[in-house]
């Protein structure tokens, strides 16, 4: 048994088991991510505003090796941890009014700095290795021609201005923290996301592409966007921010052709642009607009993806 930095005092663990505290592991991907890392042998804390919420997802019995703290305690576990993800932020794909639009800001921003100033106060003996925030595919604004790799510069939109402030906020944490930023795409998995949105409609015999279908839709299989996670902790060479998409992006109409091929059935049913932009006004920009984004970092680094094209990654998702 040996002690690993960036604990507290008296915290006694295995030499190859982490602690990880996670902000937003009740998410989509959160939850994905606290299973995988309990499956690997490790410690998770999650950093919560609501314990009852928490427990309902992570039960006790269910789940030993699982802290759940609320705000007043977020101190104490991230100076227990190796590792603090940042996973915070309420849901885009809704319509934007004024009081949304604050909250998709200030949840991501506000809990950013929440976390940083935590990590900043804590003595370096007490600090963990590494800090992992997300970020989003919309830092780059949109386009049908242009391609996005970790150089190219943000867009000016409204999603591009809180990526930008989200992670401008990542970036307070003190430089003897190894910081890495998450420019995730479109999560691929059945638990939710865009997928499990898509599938019903398809399985009506109503599928198709929202708007023109041209637009590019940057995706990921749950699994690899998982893996990045753990590679981020693990791996020293991951630093600053990466793309986290596959390298094999497609067009919205491409990925719903595959879709509907593998569900067997059509993608003949396309949901004209004017319909959703009455329904959801300014966040249908999200449905109607997208980014050739490639992970150019990642590769450059050697990452294997497992599901590096959209029609296995859809099998494998659709039919396991």
């Amino acid at each position: 048994m040996s002690f690993i930095g960036g604990n507290g005092p008296g915290v006694l663990q295995k030499a190859n088991e982490m602690a990880v505290s996670i902000v937003g592991a009740t998410g989509f991907i959160g939850k994905r991510l606290v299973k995988r890392l309990l499956a690997d042998d490790h410690r998770v804390h999650v950093l919560t505003r609501s314990r009852p919420k928490a427990l309902s997802f992570f039960p006790v019995e269910e789940f030993p090796n699982v802290v759940i703290a609320e705000q007043p305690e977020w101190k104490d576990s991230i100076q227990a941890s190796t590792a603090v993800v940042n996973l915070a932020g309420h849901h885009i794909a809704t319509k934007w009014t004024p009081e949304v639009k604050k909250e998709i800001r200030d949840s991501r921003i506000i809990t950013t700095s929440k976390v940083v100033d935590i990590i900043n106060s804590l003595p370096d003996e007490l600090r963990p290795k590494v800090f992992i925030s997300s970020s989003a595919c919309g830092y780059y604004g949109t386009s049908e021609t242009l391609t996005f790799d970790e150089q190219s510069p943000p867009g000016m939109d409204y999603l591009a201005e809180v990526c930008r402030e989200w992670e401008a906020a990542a970036h307070g944490v003190d430089s003897n923290v190894r910081l890495v930023v998450l420019r995730i795409g479109v999560v691929l998995g059945l638990e939710g996301g865009a997928l499990a949105n898509m599938i019903p409609p398809f399985k009506m015999f109503a599928g198709g592409p929202t708007g023109s279908g041209n637009q590019w839709f940057p995706w990921i299989h749950m699994d690899d966007q998982i893996e990045f996670f753990i590679e981020a902790i693990r791996n020293p060479a991951y630093t600053g921010a990466f793309n986290t998409s596959a390298p094999n992006p497609v067009r919205l109409s491409e990925l719903c052709t595959h879709l509907g091929s593998v569900l067997g059935r059509p993608s003949w049913l396309r949901v004209p642009a004017f319909v959703l932009r009455f329904a959801l006004k300014e966040g249908a920009y999200v449905l109607l607009e997208g980014q050739n984004m490639v992970p150019k970092k990642a590769m450059e680094l050697g990452f294997v993806f497992k599901h590096p094209n959209v029609k296995d990654a859809l099998r494998d998702i659709c039919i396991r």
